[in-house]
Protein backbone atom coordinates (compact mmCIF):
# COMPACT_ATOMS: atom_id res chain seq x y z
CA UNK A 1 0.00 0.00 0.00
CA UNK A 2 1.30 3.43 -0.95
CA UNK A 3 0.20 6.07 1.53
CA UNK A 4 0.86 9.44 3.10
CA UNK A 5 1.23 10.06 6.83
CA UNK A 6 -1.70 12.44 7.31
CA UNK A 7 -4.16 10.83 4.89
CA UNK A 8 -7.53 9.92 6.40
CA UNK A 9 -8.31 7.51 3.57
CA UNK A 10 -4.99 5.76 4.21
CA UNK A 11 -5.85 5.42 7.91
CA UNK A 12 -9.24 3.87 7.05
CA UNK A 13 -7.75 1.42 4.53
CA UNK A 14 -4.94 0.45 6.90
CA UNK A 15 -7.47 -0.09 9.71
CA UNK A 16 -9.63 -2.42 7.62
CA UNK A 17 -6.66 -4.48 6.49
CA UNK A 18 -5.23 -4.68 10.02
CA UNK A 19 -8.64 -5.73 11.40
CA UNK A 20 -8.50 -8.63 8.95
CA UNK A 21 -5.05 -9.61 10.23
CA UNK A 22 -3.19 -8.56 7.09
CA UNK A 23 0.48 -7.66 7.33
CA UNK A 24 0.80 -4.50 5.28
CA UNK A 25 3.84 -3.63 3.23
CA UNK A 26 3.50 0.13 3.25
CA UNK A 27 5.39 2.78 1.31
CA UNK A 28 4.96 6.27 2.73
CA UNK A 29 5.40 8.75 -0.11
CA UNK A 30 5.11 12.04 1.81
CA UNK A 31 8.11 13.55 0.05
CA UNK A 32 7.47 12.12 -3.39
CA UNK A 33 10.54 10.49 -4.87
CA UNK A 34 11.09 7.12 -6.52
CA UNK A 35 8.35 5.28 -4.61
CA UNK A 36 5.76 7.85 -5.71
CA UNK A 37 6.85 7.41 -9.30
CA UNK A 38 6.67 3.64 -8.85
CA UNK A 39 3.11 3.98 -7.48
CA UNK A 40 2.01 6.09 -10.44
CA UNK A 41 3.46 3.59 -12.87
CA UNK A 42 2.02 0.51 -11.12
CA UNK A 43 -1.43 2.11 -10.77
CA UNK A 44 -1.52 3.23 -14.41
CA UNK A 45 -1.34 6.94 -13.70
CA UNK A 46 -3.20 7.35 -10.44
CA UNK A 47 -1.68 9.98 -8.18
CA UNK A 48 -3.96 9.82 -5.12
CA UNK A 49 -3.33 7.77 -2.01
CA UNK A 50 -3.78 5.17 -0.86
CA UNK A 51 -3.06 2.93 -3.78
CA UNK A 52 -3.54 -0.65 -2.66
CA UNK A 53 -2.18 -3.82 -4.17
CA UNK A 54 -2.95 -7.37 -3.07
CA UNK A 55 -0.53 -10.02 -4.34
CA UNK A 56 0.61 -7.58 -7.02
CA UNK A 57 -2.95 -6.96 -8.23
CA UNK A 58 -4.02 -3.31 -8.21
CA UNK A 59 -7.11 -2.85 -6.04
CA UNK A 60 -7.31 0.94 -6.22
CA UNK A 61 -7.96 3.33 -3.36
CA UNK A 62 -9.77 3.24 -0.04
CA UNK A 63 -13.26 3.37 -1.56
CA UNK A 64 -12.38 0.48 -3.89
CA UNK A 65 -11.13 -1.56 -0.93
CA UNK A 66 -14.30 -0.93 1.07
CA UNK A 67 -16.46 -1.76 -1.97
CA UNK A 68 -14.75 -5.17 -2.15
CA UNK A 69 -15.47 -5.65 1.55
CA UNK A 70 -19.10 -4.57 1.14
CA UNK A 71 -19.55 -6.97 -1.80
CA UNK A 72 -18.03 -9.86 0.18
CA UNK A 73 -15.07 -10.22 -2.18
CA UNK A 74 -12.19 -8.94 -0.07
CA UNK A 75 -11.65 -11.97 2.16
CA UNK A 76 -11.17 -14.27 -0.84
CA UNK A 77 -8.50 -11.94 -2.19
CA UNK A 78 -6.62 -11.88 1.11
Amino acid sequence: MYSKTWCGFCVRARGLLQAKGVTIEEYVIDGGGPKREEMIQRSKGRTTVPQIFIDGHHIGGCNDLFALERDGKLDAML
